[in-house]
């Protein structure tokens, strides 16, 4: 509690930057040395100069000294496309300059020497070394290159100027100079199969707290965007939990009839089914008992907008409409390279901007394909699910399993029974040469509800249960099938 205290009295700096600022905890340290390592093309150079142009927009001045890196032209026109690039700063406000020949000529003193002039004629209140590499490799002995970087941070310190050093080491062995300096990032830029991520990962942050492990970024038109893991992010929800008390009606009046009158409020449910069987109907009439002060979101990968919305039409349901008036918002995702954790805060955040409480998330297959490390999904799910719970949503996941009919369901989710209050398996059951649509409420949780089987048919409006799927055994492996008769004389 006092390490929490005192790091709240620290004065920061921060980045600016979407994402990373709340992994910082607040931001660097006013008057600290950061190092950013990584490899070359992992976006050190964009992100310093993101937090440049985002300090000087601030009211603040940046100095920003290269050695041996690509020169300021080439740099600057990489970065002009850029949202946050902004050519009225620079020279007076953002101030670029070469070390290089001072280290050459002068070494490290004379590099020193440069930063300290720097730093009091520009009146930098932050400094970027970009190249800092160059400066290890030209130290004559280990000994004199932490003798400098420790004289960085005590002038640093005295000046009140917050200093990035920028160098292109591999991430991983701690180093001599990572001791001294105040915070270590790291950048990376991984291949997993055949696609890549992009990670942030805070390895020190003296004095203050941070969000531990490696949080996915972007370098998009907008500058850098990171990721916190939704896991590390919430792992404690962001409001606390209120018992639920009301039901939420699921659309399906005949339905609401075996679950005791609807879902129960702010609580996350499973529907899950093979494909066709009516999952994504589900949850057009759930959605289309939004109101104005009940809002709705579809959260979805598969189907567009145009798409949902005329199923909806043919269904009677005004889905489009809803959308018109603001009551109902469908978000849509399509697959291709996303990234799980952008997905997890765009989805929070679309439920904290309408004050959402219900929401659809078609196809959780979309979420889980999104993960490059599939041993977090249930972790993932856990959290957000908390987090859905805490904003007061009422939330129906749909999920497809593997098989159309057959004797196992197949779900791509480990344990998803525990991560959720309410789970439906719909299934296809073949008897007396037909197909018919069955339902089996498996759980609501502190609820009763109907344990039967239960048959139910698609119409021109919508689900409609048919009543108990009797006369039948064996019907959830797919082939159903008349018990024999008992024998005579019984």
């Amino acid at each position: 509690m006092e390490s929490e205290q005192h790091s709240q009295h620290l004065e920061r700096v921060p980045s600016g930057i979407s994402g990373l600022d709340a992994i910082l905890q607040g931001g660097f340290l006013k008057g600290g040395v950061y190092i950013v390592q990584g490899v070359p093309g992992t976006g050190k150079t964009v992100l310093a100069n993101h937090i440049c142009f985002n300090h000087v927009a601030r009211g603040g001045r940046a100095a920003y000294l290269t050695l041996l890196a690509e020169s300021h032209a080439r740099m600057l026109q990489h970065l002009r496309p850029m949202a946050f690039f902004d050519d009225t700063a620079i020279p007076d406000r953002l101030y670029y300059a070469s070390a290089y020949s001072t280290l050459e000529e002068q070494g490290l003193r004379g590099l020193l020497d440069l930063i300290r002039h720097e730093i009091r004629g520009q009146t930098a209140s932050l400094l970027v070394l970009d190249g800092f590499v160059v400066a290890g490799l030209t130290a004559p002995s280990e000994r004199e290159f932490k003798k400098f970087v420790y004289e960085v941070q005590i002038h640093a310190n005295v000046m009140n100027c917050t200093v990035l050093l920028l160098t292109s080491n591999e991430p991983g062995p701690v180093r001599a100079e990572h001791t001294i300096v105040d915070g270590v990032i790291e950048l990376d830029d991984r291949l997993f199969d055949h696609r890549t991520e992009r990670g942030l990962q805070i390895r020190k942050h003296r004095g203050s707290g941070f969000l531990r492990g490696v949080h996915p970024f972007r370098i998009t038109t907008t500058g850098i965007v990171a990721f916190p893991r939704i896991e590390v992010a919430f792992a404690s929800p962001s409001r606390r939990d209120l018992p639920p008390r009301d039901r939420v009606s699921t659309g399906v009046a005949s339905l609401d009839a075996l679950i005791g009158g609807g879902l129960i409020d702010a609580t996350t449910s499973v529907v899950m089914g093979p494909t066709g069987i009516g999952k994504t109907t589900f949850g057009l009439q759930f959605l289309a008992r939004s109101r104005q002060e009940e809002p709705g979101l579809l959260f979805g990968f598969y189907e567009t907008p145009e798409r949902l919305k005329a199923k909806a039409e043919a269904l009677g349901l005004d889905v489009a409409g809803l959308e018109a008036s603001g009551t109902v918002e469908i978000v849509w995702q399509p697959q291709g390279e996303n990234v799980l954790d952008e997905l997890g805060h765009r989805l929070l955040s679309a439920v904290r901007r309408r004050g959402v409480r219900r929401l659809f998330l078609d196809g959780l297959g979309g979420l889980i394909e999104s993960a490059v490390h599939p041993g977090r999904i249930s972790r993932f799910l856990s959290v957000l699910s908390n987090e859905l719970r805490a904003l007061g949503a009422t939330t129906v996941y749909s999920v497809e399993t593997r098989d159309i009919v057959g004797p196992t369901v197949q779900v791509p989710i480990d344990g998803i029974s525990s991560l959720v209050e309410g789970m439906m398996v719909l299934r296809y059951v073949e008897a007396q040469g037909r197909t018919h649509r069955v339902l089996s409420i498996t759980k609501i949780r502190d609820s009763a509800f109907a344990p039967e089987l239960q048959a139910f048919s698609i119409t021109s409006g919508g689900w409609e249960i048919i009543g108990p799927f009797q006369g039948y055994e064996a019907v959830l492996s797919g082939s159903a099938h008349m018990p024999p008769p008992p024998p005579e004389g019984r």
